[in-house]
């Protein structure tokens, strides 16, 4: 990764968690969040789902990008999995991914990152999903900044 991305991670990492300080609302928290990274990483989509216990699948969280899917399955798409693994995954290539959800055909490659309960229980509550317009846009560099961030927004 190169320095100036890197710095764009510390500055977001940064930015989200002066935002969350005192912040009880997850919305407001996961709203601010997203934004952050989208103005200051450039990405195409940055959003979160939530996960519904009572539904059994993520929802639509906020986001910053053009219409998105409102529901996916537990272990579906990128989100879906990311969700099951209760791991990053990294797409470089959508359309090599079984099973991916095209919620916009300009999106080429995919990272997606759970957000963890405050509680430690190890319970994924959401999922950061960050699309790009372009192919390998993410590595696991990527995947570990945004773990950073993932981490503030425990709730």
């Amino acid at each position: 990764m190169d320095t100036k991305r890197n710095e764009a991670y510390r500055l977001a990492a940064a930015q989200t968690a002066a935002l969350c300080d005192g912040e009880t609302n997850t919305v407001a928290r996961l709203a601010n969040a997203a934004s952050v990274i989208k103005e200051g990483l450039g990405f195409f989509w940055v959003g979160f789902y939530i996960v519904d216990p009572v539904a059994g699948n993520l929802v639509l969280g906020p986001f910053q990008g053009p219409i998105a899917c409102t529901r996916i399955a537990f272990g579906r798409g990128v989100c879906g999995t990311a969700w099951k693994r209760k791991a990053p995954v990294v797409v470089k290539d959508v359309e090599q991914f079984p099973g991916h959800i095209a919620c916009s055909t300009l999106s080429k490659s995919e990272i997606v990152v759970p957000v963890f309960a405050s509680n430690d229980s190890g319970e994924v509550r959401a999922v950061l999903d960050i699309d790009s317009e372009n192919l390998a846009e993410f590595d696991d560099e990527d995947a570990d900044c945004l773990e950073e961030i993932a981490d503030i927004l425990k709730f």
